[in-house]
């Protein structure tokens, strides 16, 4: 049944062990630390935690370059750490899933010191060869401004080879036999250690047969179905949460059209929409977003975000759309990266408490499961004097201690945030725990909102009509549940009216505030909503 699929309720919890805690004190997170903060987590009520990478790299990506798939990096712990840690989640109720990076491997990889060494070696077919420099060398870079090429000459082997990312990740060969197998048994290896899904990390160009000279890649969705088939027989309720950015008419294609696809697939395009209407308080374009991401099928879930580990992406939007948020979120040079996307952390770059409670109320009432960023749950500032995208990578803070209570290390790999209002000593857990108005615990009452209202993973939704376009209506009915939910994105408050005929019932009752909304003798509700405000009402 549709409501035994434990992910369409879930709440997500993102991290990188690199940054969250650290249990030895050497400077870097890992899974001592991870363990020591489980409770934390159960008490926010978060149900499922998805991991950064943390095995083995030379960690010239924030892990994300792979030199071995079977095991844990030293920095982090060992494999028995990791156990150790599964066991703990485990008991907490908490699932864990991670990330699947098999786009690419390190250059440091075995694999690709064999592919590189000899023509002939077993492993050369592994990866993407061309014996001449393809044309397209200088296209389709994933990073423009920082990545230089997708094709770079190896001067062990005097070929080049392909990588959608940086030269020093070069792309696997899925249409090998061979390399999807491996994949499975890394799949399996995992899923024997207790995980309960995958990240699947940059899905498109896994999918995609690349060849020199710019010719359009053949995409293989069927290889997408295979990974799912592998899953379910592994494990029943094991789940596919897959990154593509990807335009809303291409989606179904990564579900499957008989829902034989990835389970969860992050929604870039709502999420662009919604920074939009934070940025202009115009709805329509949400809206249309929204009706466009539309699921027919049951089975499959939109993943709902508002930052990341990398950069807000605004890819999708018109560069007039692109321009009106950089003007409001990003106006100077160094706040922007890859002429396309924000550096920032949600609390500095929308600035109000306000907008920032309105923009989780609106992802948290969005149909599908919500992804909450490490850190975003206190509000926590970003470091634009770092390079590239490690300005939204600094340590958890979690008291006004040395180091933010993240480690007793002098030297941390990434330094804590310790000047200005975002400063640990203003920012921090252990405040806010102890702070009933804080953002901590706004974000925890909001998670156990989200978690008492099934109806948003499982139910029918439309849009209420309110005659006004900063104002997202939307309304949920789910068995013999539904919920009204009202959010106003501008700095002004607002009344407005609703019908009891259109509701469908007399009483509104408030689940935020200790209130309800009888209709009046006009049949009517009127709903007030103050400036960036939120309201969510179940028929009475």
């Amino acid at each position: 049944m549709m409501d035994d699929l434990w992910y369409k309720n879930s709440v997500i919890y993102s991290l990188d062990l690199e940054t969250f805690m650290d249990g030895n004190n050497d400077g870097t997170g890992d899974f001592a630390g991870l363990c020591d903060r489980l409770d934390y987590l159960h008490a926010m009520g978060v149900d499922t935690v998805w991991l950064a990478p943390f095995q083995p790299t030379p960690n010239k990506d924030n892990g994300y370059d792979i030199q071995d798939y079977y095991g844990v990096d030293p920095r982090h712990g060992s494999s028995g750490d990791f156990v150790d840690f599964m066991h703990r989640a485990d008991k907490l109720g908490i699932k864990v899933i991670i990330d699947l990076v098999v786009n690419h491997t390190s250059d440091k990889h075995p694999w690709f010191v064999m592919a590189r060494s000899s023509k002939d070696n077993p492993k050369r077919d592994w990866y993407v060869w061309s014996d001449k420099k393809p044309s397209d060398w200088d296209e389709g870079m994933v990073f423009p401004g920082v990545q230089k090429s997708t094709w770079t000459l190896d001067k062990e082997s005097r070929t080049y080879y392909f990588h959608r990312f940086h030269e020093f990740e070069p792309d696997l060969n899925t249409d090998n036999p061979a390399v999807r197998e491996e994949i499975t048994r890394i799949m399996g290896y995992w899923l024997q250690l207790g995980v309960a899904g995958f990240r699947v990390d940059a899905v498109p160009f896994i999918l995609e047969s690349p060849a020199p000279g710019g010719k359009k890649p053949k995409m293989n969705f069927d290889y997408l179905k295979e990974m799912r088939r592998f899953l379910q027989w592994r494990k029943g309720d094991a789940v596919l949460l897959g990154e593509a950015n990807v335009l809303p008419k291409d989606s179904m294609k990564y579900f499957g059209e008989n829902s034989d696809g990835i389970h969860l697939m992050f929604n870039f395009f709502v999420n662009q929409y919604l920074f939009y209407a934070l940025a202009t308080c115009k709805t329509t374009p949400l809206i249309k977003a929204l009706e466009q991401t539309r699921l027919t099928s049951s089975t499959p879930q939109w993943a709902h975000f508002l930052r990341n580990h990398d950069e807000l992406d605004l890819g999708r939007l018109s560069e007039k759309e692109r321009n009106e948020v950089f003007q409001r979120f990003a106006p100077e040079e160094d706040m922007q990266l890859y002429f396309r996307g924000i550096r920032r952390r949600l609390g500095p770059m929308l600035g109000s408490r306000q907008q920032n409670e309105l923009a989780y109320s609106v992802m948290f009432s969005l149909p599908g499961t919500p992804v909450l960023r490490y850190g975003d749950e206190i509000g926590m500032g970003d470091n634009l004097a770092l390079d590239d995208r490690n300005s939204v990578r600094t340590p958890m803070q979690w008291s006004a201690e040395y180091q933010a209570g993240f480690s007793k290390a002098d030297k941390l790999l990434h330094p804590v945030i310790d000047d200005g209002y975002y400063s640990y000593v203003h920012i921090n857990v252990e405040a806010q725990r102890r702070d009933a108005g804080s953002m901590l615990n706004w974000m925890t009452s909001m998670i156990r909102l989200r978690r008492e209202c099934p109806e948003i993973g499982n139910g029918e939704w439309q849009i209420i009509e309110t005659g006004y376009d900063h104002i997202l209506g939307m309304y949920y009915k789910w068995k013999n549940r539904r919920l009204f939910i009202w959010h106003n994105f501008s700095e002004k408050p607002q009344e407005l009216v609703f019908m009891a005929k259109e509701a469908g019932t007399r009483r509104l009752v408030d689940l935020m505030d200790n209130i309800e909304s009888i209709e009046d003798e006009k049949g009517r509700h009127t709903i007030t909503l103050e400036a960036y405000g939120y309201r969510w009402f179940r028929a009475g």
